[in-house]
């Protein structure tokens, strides 16, 4: 049995932490709310969550910018998140080590995604007039397939289809020790 590793995007954990305005999202025409994804997380059996340090950032910026009447809810999420932070850090079960994360701000690391962003930036969808990956679209798929490199069966938990569509197809080999990111 093949272990299992979800990335977790912005979408799925502003819902899992509840945040106002951004507490649904529709994944494969199921709405995805609070309980929902807790449940899902709680049923999990040998996987391994994986916090992107895009969705950290961007998730922390949507708090932040919580406007009235849901402003007090600003710093008990924020905390929420930062304890999520820790734990990932600690690699506190279900958490993937955070340190797994380190080569993606490399110096060679950051000038490849320098190179490959912008194309990625400039495809759009012209139905939906919605643009290309976002920079942290693109780290949050390294990382999905840097573990699919490993041998894991890898998915990224996301409303975002654009991101999704990136999602790495299993490939059949045992895990191994970590590697590189390409």
């Amino acid at each position: 049995m093949y272990k299992k590793v979800w990335v977790i995007d912005t979408s799925v954990l502003l819902v899992w932490l509840d945040v106002p305005g951004k507490n649904t999202c529709e994944i494969d025409g199921k709405k995805w709310d609070k309980s929902y994804v807790e449940e899902l997380i709680q049923q999990a059996e040998n996987t391994t969550l994986v916090l992107p340090l895009a969705t950290l950032i961007e998730t922390g910026n949507h708090i932040a910018q919580i406007r009235k009447p849901y402003g007090s809810q600003r710093f008990p999420l924020a905390d929420k998140l930062a304890k999520l932070l820790i734990e990932a850090i600690d690699e506190k079960s279900p958490w993937a080590a955070f340190t797994e994360q380190y080569e993606l701000w490399e110096e060679e690391t950051l000038k490849k995604l320098a190179k490959e962003w912008p194309p990625l930036a400039a495809q759009a969808d012209a139905k939906k007039d919605k643009g290309g990956l976002s920079m942290g679209d693109v780290t949050i798929k390294w990382i999905a397939e840097y573990y699919a490199d490993m041998g894991y069966h890898v998915e990224t938990l996301t409303g975002d289809k654009g991101l999704k569509s990136y999602e790495p197809v299993l490939k059949p080999q045992e895990p191994r020790r970590r590697r590189k990111y390409h």
